[in-house]
């Protein structure tokens, strides 16, 4: 068995790298996170027409219809260059439909969001923060052939920048009440607003719903055809996993940024007359980085494998990755900083970016903790 990447893989990958250290370096990004938009509509028009927004989407509805594995190559690139875009957000809307929309569904919202004409994104957590079925509290109130959504979903990712959200509501007070639904930007009653984190390139908001209609037509059925009557947890939680999966792409990249950043700085940087990266107090945290980042891949590239070619492993997959990279950025990002010594801290140095994005990445789609715990309760621990 062939467990490395295809050359279709490797020149994605390189022509990926290509465009983006031309057209976004960092200095680029430092600009394009200061700017109202955050990202840059120009690059996301090219991204569109190169086919990168539409890498998983099938063939028939404007897509390239390649795999995760494919899209995680992909990630791996947007994360070394910390490129601010709403893509993994739209990649993930696109995969919910695609996992639980029927055919008309499809052919309805997967077009524009290949295509780049809509933006979307998942609007699944509230304040509580709890990445489980109890932490869906909005109700729907069922009226006619609609429902009626009033409350508000936290934690959306690119929520300012989206015009299509993939709402997870709840249709009644049992435990698997659950429905998917696919929400214009521009109903009735639908506001979103994002905010700055401490990660500047990654923008998190708020989406508002006041008595917002929710036609039944546009509710996502899932594979087993119950998501409309209110039994969309499996969906939900695939999403999750996704989402986990796609974070983890990025941390991969940013995590091997920060170390060629932190070994230059160490080949360069000159101490008692000769570079710090001469001795071993500076070399085994590098090694260390080295090795988390390689056992990362690991772990990260099945997850990914398996969400195409094996879903019953996906869980236990996405959850060792998603857990073991949580804690290996987060170090590095720590580390990196601390090696390059006082400077590190300052904004005129890039790699405390890198610190901030591992800050974002721990907790989004559930931290080590959250990860582990779910490891083990797959276990039957």
């Amino acid at each position: 068995m062939d467990f490395g990447f295809s050359e279709e893989q490797d020149l994605l990958r390189a022509e990926v790298r290509r465009l983006l250290d031309a057209r976004c370096p960092l200095a680029q990004v430092r600009v394009l996170v200061e700017s109202e938009a955050g990202y840059s509509a120009e690059l996301w028009a090219e991204l569109a027409e190169l086919g990168w927004l539409g890498l998983t989407i099938p063939e028939q509805y404007g897509g390239a219809g390649l795999g995760w594995v494919d899209f995680v190559v992909l990630l791996e690139e947007t994360g070394r260059s910390l490129f601010p875009s709403p893509l993994i957000s739209t990649t993930l809307a696109a995969a919910a439909i695609q996992d639980a929309g029927s055919e008309e569904q499809k052919a309805r919202w997967l077009p524009s969001l290949a295509d780049g004409s809509r933006i979307g994104t998942l609007a699944l957590l509230e304040a509580s923060d709890v990445l489980t079925a109890s932490g869906i509290a909005l109700l729907g109130k069922p009226d006619g052939d609609a429902y009626v959504l009033s409350g508000a979903k936290s934690f959306v990712a690119d929520a300012g920048a989206a015009n299509l959200f993939v709402v997870a509501f709840r249709t009644g007070g049992g435990a698997e009440d659950l429905a998917l639904a696919v929400v214009d930007g521009g109903a009735a009653g639908v506001s979103a607003k994002s905010f700055r984190t401490l990660d500047p390139t990654k923008r998190t908001g708020t989406l508002t719903l006041a008595n917002t209609r929710v036609p039944k037509s546009a509710l996502l059925h899932g594979a087993d055809g119950d998501g409309a009557t209110g039994r969309a947890w499996p969906a939900i939680a695939r999403l999750l996993d996704r989402g986990a999966i796609a974070t983890t792409g990025e941390i991969i990249g940013a995590a091997e940024a920060a170390l060629a950043l932190t070994v230059q700085y160490a080949k360069d940087r000159i101490q008692f007359g000769h570079p710090i990266g001469r001795y071993q107090g500076v070399k085994h945290p590098l090694a260390e980085m080295y090795v988390d980042i390689e056992s990362t891949k690991s772990l990260l590239y099945y997850a990914a494998w398996a969400l195409d070619e094996s879903p019953g492993e996906v869980p236990r997959a996405a959850s060792l990755a998603k857990a073991y990279a949580s804690d290996a950025f987060a170090r590095i990002g720590i580390d990196g900083v601390q090696l390059h010594g006082a400077v590190g801290y300052t904004a005129e140095y890039d790699i405390q970016l890198y610190l901030k994005r591992s800050k974002w990445a721990r907790p989004t789609f559930g931290d080590s903790d959250f990860h582990y715990e779910r490891v083990a309760s797959l276990g039957g621990l």
